[in-house]
């Protein structure tokens, strides 16, 4: 895990929200490998960079909005014969990008599938598969759209394949 250039940010930036991409302050990029405690390695690197940008107050929500991202791209977004081996594979299959303005923060998550996050199932929001918050899982969706001041997705296109999903902060 480790910073990465703006360049490899910029298919990210196309599908998010109308916001000067030159006007970016800072970014940040980390490769998750292909098993569920990565979700903890991302949380860990999104302390660590929100320190950097004297950010911290905003931990706990963007924490968890981290979280809940990494967690549907390791769960629905791998294709089922994805390794999951416990040493770091050569191309980790998800990649964690945050990106600073001076009014916002955008946490994006880029994985490999192309469907549309929350699509299974047969509700008609198929986005927030269990309103009442009843079910035991299903309910990240409705908690990043809960902590975040909004989120989205988009395909990608050009020699990246999958989807990046994001979720925008206003910073004060």
């Amino acid at each position: 895990m480790g910073p990465n250039g703006s360049t490899m940010l910029e298919p990210l930036r196309q599908g998010l929200p109308p916001i000067d991409p030159a006007a970016v302050s800072s970014s940040a990029s980390c490769a998750l490998p292909a098993r569920y405690e990565a979700v903890r390695g991302a949380r860990q690197f999104t302390k660590s960079t929100l320190g950097q940008w004297d950010l911290s107050d905003r931990f706990d929500d963007v924490a968890l909005v981290v979280s809940e991202l990494v967690t549907n791209a390791l769960r629905h977004a791998l294709p089922a014969d994805t390794p999951r081996e416990t040493r770091q594979s050569q191309d980790p299959p998800v990649r964690l990008h945050l990106m600073r303005w001076t009014s916002r923060l955008v946490c994006a998550v880029r994985d490999p599938s192309h469907d549309s996050p929350g699509a299974s199932g047969d509700s008609e929001d198929a986005s927030f598969p269990d309103p009442s918050g009843g079910a035991e899982s299903g309910r990240g969706l409705f908690l990043v759209d809960s902590f975040s001041d909004s989120w989205g997705w988009h395909p990608l296109a050009g020699s990246l394949q999958g989807k990046v999903v994001w979720a925008l902060f206003r910073l004060g």
